[in-house]
């Protein structure tokens, strides 16, 4: 194997874990926050995300020789996010992770579950996440008209690299915003901040409610959001038998792992996974599995800026940190809204799922993700009149 044979993919795996890290931390942070976790319990669960995602995609690329790149749910932290007026209580979160944890870690040893999964209408699914998806999309409308001074400059710079370099637009709005925070003196208090991370362990609490309306949200919408997709990827660029069963256990056996440290869930990555499964990763389909190693490294790495992450996060605009994370997920709520939308016999199925999970009620100490789910399947039974297409990998 040449030199080149090795760079190429070398490259990309960096490049793949930069863009995902950068693109998408903020939510991860504002996720953990929402749900109760200090800064130091924030920082606790990016550094655990890391190290869980980079240690899988290490050892399965190894081992299958393909490109198997692995993520935090960026989907998931939104439904963190959306659990704010339901789930105060972190210890009660960190259950609600374990749950995740033990249902992905099922799904890979139960072909039974695995295809029930599978079954969930795409309709409903597609329009739960997007519901989920939809508030933290409007967050940048509301900044720039809140926080103009702040807002604008980081809208615009991502404006103009989503047409000019589309991947780096997000990290370009992230650095953006390092920028207008420290030169408007909300970011006074950096300079004696802690910034690297530590770990905290947070033993979980069984809180039934949680576990019903955090715990299986997060599940559904990584399978849905997340797996499905990056199994997709898989498939689209040659790669059609990828270890499925392997690759399900391991995350949800990462993920439980990591949970009492506030990982709250990992994935087959779905956004980034065409970087390094793709040509650009190498035109040689049999050596892209390095640029997934690569990033699984990267991500080793990375995890030691997770404090100075959360810091950053911790003294910004709260509003602020919400419209670079919506920034980030226009592309995810686009495509899931285009799901939802596709089918005119299951429209009005996919609308009443949206609209009971936008709204953000909460019913019994149950948040609207688990709701909508609800109210969505009842809407097929009673509405459609025709069997729905259903998410395949």
């Amino acid at each position: 194997m040449s030199a080149s044979d090795v760079a190429q993919p070398i490259g990309a795996g960096i490049v793949g874990a930069v863009t995902g890290f950068a693109s998408s931390f903020a939510i991860v942070v504002a996720g953990l926050h929402a749900v109760g976790a200090s800064d130091a319990e924030a920082a606790s669960g990016l550094l655990a995300l890391c190290v869980m995602q980079g240690v899988v995609a290490i050892v399965l690329g190894l081992r299958y020789r393909m490109p198997l790149s692995f993520a935090w749910s960026t989907p998931g932290a939104a439904v963190l996010v959306a659990a704010e007026a339901t789930t105060g209580d972190y210890r009660a979160a960190v259950g609600a992770f374990l749950l995740c944890g033990v249902l992905l870690l099922v799904t890979g040893l139960w072909p039974a579950l695995a295809r029930t999964m599978t079954r969930i209408p795409k309709p409903i699914a597609s329009a739960m996440l997007a519901g989920i998806l939809f508030p933290i999309c409007v967050a940048p409308v509301l900044a720039s008209v809140q926080l103009p001074a702040l807002a604008l400059p980081v809208v615009g710079v991502w404006l103009l690299l989503a047409r000019l370099a589309p991947r780096w637009a997000v990290p370009a709005a992230v650095v953006m915003t390092v920028v207008v925070v420290i030169v408007s003196g909300e970011g006074a208090d950096l300079a004696g901040a802690q910034l690297l991370p530590t770990v905290t362990v947070t033993w979980p609490v069984f809180d039934p409610a949680v576990l019903v309306g955090l715990g299986i949200p997060l599940y559904v919408v990584t399978m849905a959001g997340q797996n499905v997709p990056g199994f997709a990827v898989l498939t689209t660029f040659g790669y059609p038998h990828p270890p499925a069963r392997a690759i399900l256990a391991s995350t949800g056996a990462a993920t439980a792992a990591g949970a009492v440290f506030g990982g709250y869930t990992i994935n087959l990555a779905a956004l980034t996974a065409a970087l390094m499964a793709g040509p650009d990763a190498h035109p040689d389909r049999g050596r892209r599995w390095i640029a997934s190693v690569t990033a699984g490294a990267a991500y080793l790495v990375l995890g030691v800026g997770a404090g100075a992450a959360t810091v950053l996060v911790a003294v910004s605009p709260p509003l602020l940190i919400t419209a670079v994370a919506g920034l980030a997920l226009f592309g995810a709520f686009a495509s899931a809204a285009t799901t939802a939308f596709e089918e005119p016999a299951t429209r009005l199925v996919a609308v009443i799922t949206f609209l009971v999970v936008a709204s953000g009620i909460a019913v019994a100490g149950v948040g609207s993700a688990f709701w909508g789910l609800v109210a969505g399947g009842v809407a097929m039974l009673g509405l459609n009149g025709r069997r729905p297409r259903r998410v395949t990998a």
